[in-house]
């Protein structure tokens, strides 16, 4: 397994900011991406090493968006649900006003991930996130909430 995919299957890595040659100041709003040139660069698996908030920034905590559409209704489909929690995430940063490029974390939960599961994800991501892309911690999961679930997003969002 290459070093790129063990990083992400374990989860997101801590760092010390003060080890980091940019740093957020009060006067910034934007969130700070870090990815250090002394670990490997985790942005083509679609999430950034780190990312510092801006001083006296609120924070909002979305719960875990499954991939049901506005009936309740689930696809049997993995990707058909990956594409619709997002959308739902979406949805749910329109209800308090936020960007995706507030989003400052990400947890993903994925019922029996196996590596064919990761090109669906890291698509997504690129095409909610684009090149602003949240810390991320991939869970591998034997079930969600509704056993039909086949996939979950949870987000931390820095807000202006």
């Amino acid at each position: 397994m290459s070093r790129a995919i063990n990083h992400l299957l374990i989860g997101g890595l801590f760092i010390m900011t003060t080890a980091v040659s940019t740093a957020a100041t009060a006067n910034d709003p934007k969130l700070t991406i870090v990815n250090p040139k002394t670990l490997y660069d985790p942005s083509p698996n679609g999430y950034s090493t780190a990312v510092i908030t801006p001083a006296g920034a609120r924070v909002a905590y979305i719960s875990g968006q499954g991939g049901q559409d506005s009936t309740g209704a689930l696809s049997p489909d993995f990707a058909v649900q990956v594409r619709q929690a997002y959308a739902n995430l979406k949805a749910a940063l329109d209800g308090i006003d936020a960007r995706p490029d507030q989003v400052a974390k990400l947890t993903v939960f994925v019922v029996d991930h196996d590596m064919s599961k990761l090109g669906v994800l890291t698509q997504n991501v690129r095409e909610v996130f684009g090149e602003r892309l949240p810390a991320q911690t991939l869970v591998p999961v034997p079930k969600l909430a509704i056993d039909p679930m086949l996939f979950e997003v949870e987000a931390v969002v820095v807000l202006e």
